[in-house]
């Protein structure tokens, strides 16, 4: 279970990636995360801007001059960047159920507001609903998602507790 909001390290890991590619500036990195996730989501100026600010003064990173756009600040990886990229893959591969728990832990809640009597949100006219045809409609964007990048989607009879089993999962220790 996640004690807050997205997995730690995840902008900077993204930043390592786009930067692996090819010398990027901030705002192009801003744009390409929100395109990664579907124009669902976008980082803050304040969070991207001082990740390579850091990258930079650890030597993960460096300026560049591009003659092209003076005005703007574009980044390179290097060598010690690239490194530090290895060591962030290996560590990100260990974040799944925590990208899951922010996932499921979201949806309970928009879930939750349309189905618990302890929440009276009020419905807008024009708007996005906390209702059966709206989580409805999340439900079948994962899986038009899944399918798209997965191939046919199977439901899965699975209890949590059934799939952690089957998975050989460890269980959550609390």
């Amino acid at each position: 279970m996640r004690k807050s909001g997205p997995p730690k390290g995840l902008i900077a890991y993204l930043v390592l990636e786009l930067l692996d590619e090819k010398p990027r500036y901030g705002y192009e990195i801003l744009k390409e995360i929100k395109e990664i996730s579907g124009g669902h989501w976008e980082p803050s100026y304040g969070s991207v801007y001082p990740i390579l600010y850091k990258f930079e003064e650890k030597g993960w990173a460096q300026r560049i001059e591009r003659e092209d756009e003076p005005d703007r600040k574009y980044f390179e990886l290097t060598d010690a960047g690239r490194e530090e990229l290895q060591e962030k893959r290996e560590e990100t591969g260990g974040k799944a159920r925590d990208f899951a728990d922010v996932i499921l832990g979201f949806y309970h809640v928009f879930a939750a507001f349309a189905t618990d009597d302890r929440f009276e949100v009020e419905d807008r006219p024009n708007e996005w609903r906390f209702d059966e045809d709206f989580n409805g409609w999340i439900v079948e964007q994962l899986i038009r998602h899944y399918e798209r990048d997965f191939g046919d989607f199977e439901r899965i009879p699975d209890t949590p507790e059934e799939f952690a089993e089957r998975m050989g999962l460890e269980e959550d220790e609390e």
